[in-house]
């Protein structure tokens, strides 16, 4: 049978070098041996309902056509797409042939959006477009993004505003696929080369990589290992640029992606029943770290799947119910109340009867807060318990309608800031809250919006780099989440995401503070003034895992258990 080609697209505002990168990606990847094809939306080619489009939209007047209305211009180029899809794009992709599209439907919803198109009508000619794509979907989208157009006359107000509801789109729509945001700062070989890289990794990632010969970079086909095992720990360390500075890598950061893949694998074995050892990594063996992802982790899959998707989806219940559990992070603490009380409910919390059950299970010495993270004690008055103060403060954060207010939150980081306006609430645990509500249904933004690196991450990140050119933790651990699918295609990796998710900011923040862990015994050089030198939790089998669940709107449950076993993506 014919192997089915791909699409890839290039997307972004005008000015920000989509044609011109479109071109280069698809003459290097025809000079290594796909077959390739570009085409630009809405087409541009005599002959084509497109080329009759681009017309209208761009020489109305020579066709002695006046005003357009913004929503009939938006139909018209819809019209277009769905023409070429039908009647070329999907012809060539059965064929074998790989497409670079510049543009896609994101522009209708773009341009139609500041158009001041209705949300209503845009959606329904969006939508017709989606169902004709049907089952060809991207293999990647990259948002070709810049500060400004590279043509000054085009800097404008409105090309600003273009610009943002395109970053707001990507910052969507990466929870449904794979998308990159890259960064056009005018380098245009080095951007060609990492974005085809990448394809590269995604098409054929047993089969393809890139090789560094004599400074340069050439394409090479080799076959790679049967084997998933991870490949050797050797290092050169290299300098790479982000956002316009270079970087120093260390042996340490060939290590956070080799970690990275054997980690996931470990996941992935214990998933599909293989029995112990899951690794031949003799670190994994002994110790334990968290998941590369870390909604797939024991307690966050307990706080979705049993915490906030069981029971009332009222965002105080929802609020309440989390925040709850996070003050404490520990299963059975949250089991304990749930025998107390006969259920958690915001209606009949009552801190004098909460206190009065943890505080007997504090005098029976039992652990009623996880070591997960430490929690800062809020106040609750001299000689009371830890746990009166948390309760105390929950109870305030229900009195003053907090659920309400980060539900109306404008962003991720906006949810952010509001909780950290709260007692106890420093910078990185308000992250770690914010980041679990979205998990639920009260919040819905897209864990690209920011990240807040913690202590063990930033020293993995320093141990990784030698030097941070001035670049903020959080602008690495951006890069990085960015530069993925290139670091995993540069090794030979062949990294089983997320049933489709790519790794997140607050996955990459994770991995390098499991990384800070990981290296202490791998790299016990590695810092100059070690904080740590040991790792204090070693790994205990429990055997083959649950099946995970995850939030539905991330639209993966159902790649995840194709029987829909337990919960499925309505529940």
């Amino acid at each position: 049978m014919m192997r089915r080609g791909n699409l890839i697209v290039i997307e972004g505002a005008d000015g920000v070098g989509k044609s011109t990168l479109t071109k280069a990606i698809a003459s290097r990847l025809g000079d290594i041996g796909f077959p390739i094809q570009t085409y630009a939306f809405p087409g541009n080619v005599r002959g084509t309902l497109g080329y009759l489009v681009y017309r209208l939209h761009h020489e109305g007047n020579a066709l002695d056509v006046g005003e357009v209305a913004p929503v009939a211009i938006q139909a018209m180029h819809i019209a277009a797409h769905l023409d070429t899809i039908e009647r070329t794009i999907r012809p060539m992709v059965d064929s074998g042939m790989n497409i670079v599209l510049d543009r896609y439907w994101w522009s209708a919803a773009v341009y139609g959006s500041v158009s001041g198109v209705s949300q209503d009508v845009l959606e329904a000619l969006i939508a017709a477009e989606r169902h004709c794509w049907g089952t060809l979907q991207p293999l990647v989208v990259f948002l070709i993004d810049c500060d400004r157009p590279w043509r000054k006359s085009e800097d404008t107000p409105a090309w600003r505003q273009i610009a943002e509801e395109y970053r707001k789109l990507a910052a969507l729509e990466q929870t449904r696929g794979h998308v990159r945001v890259v960064q056009n700062h005018g380098c245009i070989d080095e951007i060609v080369s990492s974005l085809t890289d990448s394809v590269i990794g995604m098409m054929c990632p047993e089969s393809h990589r890139r090789i560094p010969v004599d400074g340069a970079t050439e394409s090479a086909r080799i076959r790679l290992p049967q084997s998933r095992r991870t490949p050797s720990m050797s290092h050169s360390p290299v300098c790479f640029t982000a956002r316009s500075r270079e970087l120093r890598s260390t042996e340490v950061f060939d290590t956070y992606w080799r970690f990275a893949f054997e980690r996931q694998e470990v996941f992935f074995r214990r998933l599909e029943g293989a029995l112990p050892p899951w690794s031949a990594d003799p670190i994994l063996q002994r110790y334990r770290f968290t998941n590369v992802y870390r909604a797939s982790d024991r307690v966050s899959q307990y706080l979705i799947r049993r915490v906030q998707y069981t029971g009332e989806q009222h965002p105080v219940e929802l609020f309440f119910r989390t925040i709850l559990f996070k003050m404490f992070n520990r299963i059975e603490t949250w089991e304990l109340l749930e025998r107390a009380f006969g259920g958690i409910h915001a209606a009949e919390f009552n801190v004098r009867q909460y206190d009065k059950v943890l505080d007997q299970a504090r005098r029976a010495d039992k652990r009623i807060y996880s070591a997960a993270y430490i929690m800062p004690p809020a106040v609750a008055g001299k000689g009371h318990a830890k746990h009166l103060g948390h309760l105390r403060l929950l109870e305030r954060m229900l009195r003053e309608d907090l659920p309400q207010r980060l539900a109306d939150a404008r962003s991720l980081c906006h949810a952010f800031e509001i909780l950290r306006a709260y007692p106890m609430m420093g910078d990185f645990l308000a992250f770690q809250y914010t980041i679990d509500l979205n998990y639920s249904q009260l919040l819905n933004f897209s864990e690209m919006d920011f990240v807040v690196p913690g202590p063990g991450a930033k020293r993995g990140i320093r141990k990784c780099f030698s030097d941070l050119a001035g670049l903020s933790e959080a602008d690495v651990i951006r890069h990085v989440v960015e530069s993925q699918f290139d670091e995993f295609a540069r090794r030979g990796l062949a990294f089983r995401d997320l049933w489709g998710r790519p790794l997140y900011l607050v996955d990459c923040q994770n991995l390098f503070c499991e990384v800070d862990k990981y290296a202490r015994v791998a790299h016990p050089d590695s810092a100059s003034r070690p904080t740590r030198t040991r790792i204090k939790q070693l790994f205990h089998s429990s055997g083959r895992l649950p099946v995970p669940w995850y939030p539905p709107k991330w639209n993966i449950n159902h790649r995840v258990n194709p029987n829909k076993e337990g919960l499925d993506e309505s529940d």
